[in-house]
């Protein structure tokens, strides 16, 4: 069987060192062409890679290098573009988190796959952890009873990406932690609770650590771009009466760095923080907690590429689906929206207004 011609379009950190990283790891896969729009950034990461081909112009790799499969590491406003080019070239494509800035552009993304018939995945590797794949067989073994609410976050002490840089320019990242670190754990969340219809949203953003050296060091003297939030909070309500509180933060004042998700339901209880797992619930009358033994997690990005290259291989629908993406970026423009109305804002359909009786 012909390998999968593999390329990269996005050689900076994350495509370096997740999407290479492990797509170099797959026997099925064949390593050809890397794409950067800075040219010693493609090049080192081909040298690195041993692959022969290095671009700084991704329709030119999609035109001369008749690829398989494509993976976007690209800054978040180039995922779409990217991603359909890619698609209409003919191949299958694992882009990264967040999908795109908008609902409405990752369903364009969704329509370029369905017109090419390729195979499309989100970046989303939390989902591929053993704590989340055991989570979610537990949660479908009933054992939470019903969920009624949950919460998640990301919380930075020290952690802005870097002052200037595409991650905290707003045109480029389409906002800060919310859509950078809060993509994962919103999804996961919703993931877990087999992705109820959210209704209404309701979120407040602050900007503070900007130009505060120990939050981010290249602050002093340094004139770049700072647009975007570095806390974001919220509630998140859906159709079937459940609630997701939301938090995540770049920089704050806290005693340490962590992330963390929690399901409530009516028979048992869920807490994923620290890389800890634990459950909750009752035995013969009295509170019962346990921790389940896991296999160790896989390096970055190992667990999440093997799977699409199965997927690819044997024909089969991906984890971490567009469609999926699609609620996740409602979530969260829907956040950003509240916060810059300073009100809730309804997804989708807002219900009629109550009536109220006549004197």
């Amino acid at each position: 069987m012909a390998k999968l011609r593999y390329g990269l379009i996005g050689a900076g950190g994350c495509g370096k060192g997740k999407h290479l990283a492990s797509y170099s790891q797959i026997p099925e896969v064949e390593m050809v062409a890397v794409c950067d729009i800075i040219p010693e950034r493609a090049n080192d990461a081909a040298d690195r890679f041993n692959i022969e081909a290095a671009y700084t112009d991704y329709h030119e790799m999609l035109r001369e290098e008749k690829l398989d499969l494509v993976s976007v590491a690209t800054p978040n406003h180039l995922h779409a573009p990217a991603t359909i080019a890619a698609l209409q070239a003919g191949c299958h494509v694992h882009c990264e988190k967040p999908a795109s800035l908008t609902p409405a552009l990752v369903q364009s993304m969704i329509a370029a796959r369905d017109a090419a018939g390729r195979k499309l995945m989100i970046g989303l590797n939390n989902r591929f952890t053993p704590w989340a794949q055991f989570a979610k067989k537990y949660v479908e073994a009933g054992l939470l009873g019903e969920i009624y609410h949950a919460k998640c976050g990301w919380k930075r002490r020290r952690g802005i990406p870097g002052k200037g840089g595409w991650f905290t320019t707003k045109a480029q990242s389409g906002g800060g932690p919310l859509i950078d670190l809060g993509v994962h754990f919103i999804d996961v969340a919703n993931y877990l609770m087999n992705f109820p219809r959210p209704t209404a949203v309701s979120g407040q953003t602050y900007s503070r650590f900007a130009d505060a050296t120990p939050f981010n060091p290249q602050a002093t003297g340094y004139t770049g771009t700072y647009d975007v939030e570095d806390l974001a909070v919220g509630m998140v309500r859906y159709a079937n009466g459940c609630t997701l509180d939301v938090e995540f933060s770049w920089a704050s004042n806290i005693e340490t760095s962590y992330s963390f998700v929690e399901l409530y339901g009516d028979k048992g209880g869920l807490k994923f923080e620290k890389g800890k797992l634990s459950l909750f619930g009752e035995a013969v009358g009295a509170p019962l907690d346990s921790q389940p033994t896991l296999p160790a997690d896989t390096a970055w990005g190992v667990a999440e590429t093997k799977y699409y290259v199965d997927c690819i291989l044997h024909d089969r629908e991906p984890l971490a689906r567009a469609e999926e993406a699609v609620v996740i970026m409602e979530i969260i423009t829907g956040l950003y929206e509240s916060a810059a109305r300073g009100q809730e804002v309804w997804l989708g359909r807002r219900p009629p207004p109550r009536r109220t009786a006549k004197k």
